[in-house]
C-alpha cells in the first residue's frame, strides 16, 4: 500500500506513543508483548496491564541503586507486586526521592527466560528521551490488545534498527555572518529516522584535501544559551568558533544530543541529583543511564558526507578521537580546548578527567 508505514515510521510513532503514556506492542516468534514507559504510565493503564507476568525492566545501574538483582547482566526484570501502584512505579524509575525513601525492596526479580525483548524495550524508551524503565507484559490476556489500535513493531527488526548508524540527508545551507567570522555558513541535516536535526557550521572555505580544524559539539541549552557555570560547554563552543575564525577555516558540528544524549529533562534530573551530592557520572547511573549515551557516529558520518577525510580535532575527549579513527576519518592532531573552568564546575571537570578519561 502507498500509505503503509515503513519500519522507521512505525518506530517514530512508537516513540511518540511512549511519550504520551500509550502502550505499544512488540511482536516476536513467541507472540506479542505489551510495553509501556514507566515515566509516562497512567494509573488506569497500569491497572489494565496488571496481570501475571508483568515486570518492570530497568538497567543494571538503576537496579544496583535499588538493590535489585540484575540476573540478566545489563538489566533487571522486577516482578511488579500486586499492590504496586503508580507511586511505586514512579519511585522505581525516578531517583528523585531515593535519599528520603531509600528502602524500596525487597524485590522479586525474574531470572528465567530470555531478556532480549526487555533490553530492546529499554533501548526504545531511551530513544524517546524518557527514563530507562519499561513495563513489559508478555503474552497479554486475550482481548487486551484486540481493537486497541496500538502501534506494533517486530521485535527482531526493531533491535537491529536501533543499533544502526543514523543516516542524515542535507536539507539546506545558507550564509551566516557571525561574531567569530564574517564567512560563516550553516548546514542543516535531517535524520532519515525522523530524529532531531543536526547542524554543521562551516567557517570560511575549508580545503577538503587537507586536514580541517573540526569540533563535535553536543548541544547544551544550559551552557550554550543560558551561560551555565556548572559546565564548560558555552566557553568551549565560543572558543572553538573563535579559533576557526582566526585560522580562517573550520567546521563545527552542533549535534542535538543534550545532556550526553539523555535529553534536557533527564539532564535536569541529573543536576538535581548533583545537588544531593552525587557527581555527574553517579547521577547518570542513578537515573539508569550509561556515563555517556551519545552516538558520535553521527559526527563521523556528517564529516564524511561534507567531503572531509582528515581532521585536526578540537577536543579533550579521547573517545571522540577513537570514534572518528574507527569510522573513516583520520585524526592527524588532537587540539586541546581547555577553557571555561569556574569554581562551580571544578568538581565536574575533575570527574570528567577521573571517570571519563578527559584530558584536562
Amino acid at each position: 500500500m502507498a500509505f503503509g508505514l515503513s519500519l522507521v515510521e512505525r518506530i517514530n510513532r512508537a516513540r511518540a506513543d511512549l511519550r504520551l503514556g500509550v502502550p505499544i506492542v512488540l511482536s516476536g516468534p513467541t507472540g506479542a508483548a505489551l510495553v509501556m514507559a514507566a515515566e509516562t504510565a497512567t494509573a488506569d493503564r497500569l491497572d489494565a496491564l496488571r496481570a501475571p507476568g508483568l515486570v518492570l525492566a530497568i538497567t543494571r545501574y538503576r537496579a544496583e541503586t535499588l538493590k535489585a538483582r540484575p540476573y540478566d547482566g545489563d538489566l533487571a526484570r522486577i516482578i511488579v507486586p500486586h499492590d504496586g501502584g503508580l507511586s511505586w512505579l514512579r519511585a522505581m524509575a525516578d531517583p528523585a526521592d531515593d535519599l528520603r525513601h531509600p528502602m524500596k525492596g525487597p524485590f522479586l526479580c525474574a531470572r528465567d527466560g530470555k531478556a532480549d525483548l526487555h533490553r530492546t524495550a529499554i533501548a526504545l524508551v531511551k530513544t524517546a528521551q524518557l527514563l530507562p524503565a519499561a513495563l513489559v507484559l508478555e503474552s497479554p490476556p486475550a482481548g487486551l490488545i484486540d481493537g486497541a489500535e496500538l502501534t506494533e513493531l517486530p521485535f527482531g527488526l526493531l533491535a537491529d534498527a536501533l543499533a544502526q548508524e543514523t543516516q542524515l540527508s542535507p536539507v539546506v545551507n545558507a550564509r551566516l555572518p557571525m561574531v567569530a567570522s564574517q564567512a560563516g555558513r550553516v548546514h542543516i541535516f535531517r535524520p532519515r529516522d525522523g530524529g532531531e536535526e543536526h547542524y554543521a557550521i562551516e567557517i570560511g572555505q575549508p580545503d577538503r584535501a587537507k586536514p580541517v580544524l573540526a569540533r563535535l559539539h553536543s548541544a547544551c541549552f544550559t551552557g550554550d544559551v543560558l551561560g551555565s557555570l556548572k559546565c564548560d560547554c558555552g566557553p568551549q563552543l565560543n572558543a572553538a568558533l573563535a579559533q576557526m575564525g582566526q585560522e580562517g577555516a573550520g567546521v563545527l558540528l552542533y549535534l542535538n544530543q543534550e545532556g550526553r544524549g539523555i535529553g534536557l529533562a533527564n539532564k535536569m534530573r541529573a543536576y538535581s541529583l548533583q545537588d544531593q551530592g552525587f557527581d555527574t557520572v553517579e547521577a547518570n547511573h542513578r537515573l539508569g543511564f550509561e556515563d555517556d549515551e551519545r552516538d558520535f557516529r553521527i559526527g563521523a558520518g556528517l564529516l564524511r558526507q561534507m567531503g572531509f577525510a582528515q581532521v585536526r580535532l578540537l577536543t579533550n575527549n579521547p573517545r571522540k578521537v577513537a570514534m572518528l579513527d574507527t569510522h573513516g576519518l583520520k585524526v592527524v592532531e588532537r587540539v586541546a580546548l581547555r577553557v571555561g573552568e569556574t569554581a562551580q564546575n571544578a568538581h565536574y571537570l575533575a570527574t570528567k578527567a577521573a571517570k571519563s578519561g578527559h584530558l584536562l
